[in-house]
């Protein structure tokens, strides 16, 4: 609950609890919040349990926090029945990366020996990098756009 408060923020929170309620109040305010605190505690775990109860005994696993989205969704992918884990470690990006990369150098290749003159028969070669235009080859002007 208080897992992003640092040394700093929790003695600021000590000091202006003794500035507003002052060193005679302080502990009877503790108190009643601990107090407070442990009721509701009580009264969410009996919630808890009287919803458990009337769902059945098919659900005697259930849990609440199942209920979250990220909770279910991870659950479900680490369980052992669907076989993701295998998946998962079987798989090698760094592999498969190799093996594209090793067919389309060799996609290259045979194209080029294929063909002298470089026209890959009309259609366009994405991995050649656009020949940069000369120095008197200048693009269109188009007053509008300017």
């Amino acid at each position: 609950m208080f897992n992003d408060i640092g040394p700093l923020e929790l003695v600021t929170l000590i000091i202006l609890a003794v500035l507003v309620f002052g060193p005679d109040k302080l502990p009877k305010v503790i108190q009643d919040v601990s107090r407070t605190i442990r009721k509701i505690r009580e009264f969410s775990e009996s919630a808890k349990n009287d919803i458990r109860e009337e769902l059945g005994p098919e659900f005697k696993d259930f849990e609440f926090e199942d209920l979250n989205p990220k909770t279910f969704i991870r659950k479900q992918l680490d369980n052992e029945d669907l076989g993701l884990k295998e998946i998962r470690n079987g798989f090698d990006l760094k592999k498969e990366m190799a093996e594209v990369t090793d067919a389309v150098h060799a996609r290259e290749a045979d194209a080029s020996s294929a063909s002298p003159s470089g026209s890959s028969g009309g259609r366009i070669d994405m991995t050649k990098k656009p020949e940069t235009p000369g120095r008197d080859d200048r693009p269109p002007f188009d007053a509008d756009a300017t």
